[in-house]
């Protein structure tokens, strides 16, 4: 079993999912987006699922550094964004063969790891 993460080293809940797996001896392979910007396709795979709403971290600094809170911009600009600036990203993302979340999600993951 291996999954994928995507997030911020410095982000908590990021943090969280890398420990839970880790104490689980789930190997992953962590994305930082500090060092790399999410893939558009990646977005796009997350954003089928839940939304681009749902990837936007509305309650974040970068989103509130960049006086968002008044945008109303439609799904595809979102995403622009968001491949632009991973600091608007709702984080953690996780990616386990075809199954995904987004931000902490401790109950679904236990599920993968069938514990």
């Amino acid at each position: 079993m291996e999954v994928q993460i995507f997030g911020h080293k410095k982000d908590p809940d990021t943090r969280k999912a890398l420990r839970f797996f880790a104490e689980r001896r789930v190997k992953t392979h962590f994305v930082d987006f500090a060092e790399r910007a999410a893939a558009p396709g990646e977005l796009k795979r997350f954003a089928q699922k839940f939304g681009v709403q749902a990837l936007v971290d509305r309650e974040g600094k970068r989103f509130a550094e960049r006086g968002l809170g008044v945008a109303r911009y439609g799904d595809e600009r979102w995403l622009e964004l968001l491949v632009d600036d991973p600091g608007l990203v709702r984080t953690p993302l996780v990616r386990f063969q075809h199954k995904l979340t987004v931000g902490l999600n401790e109950a679904e993951w236990k599920q993968w790891c069938g514990k």
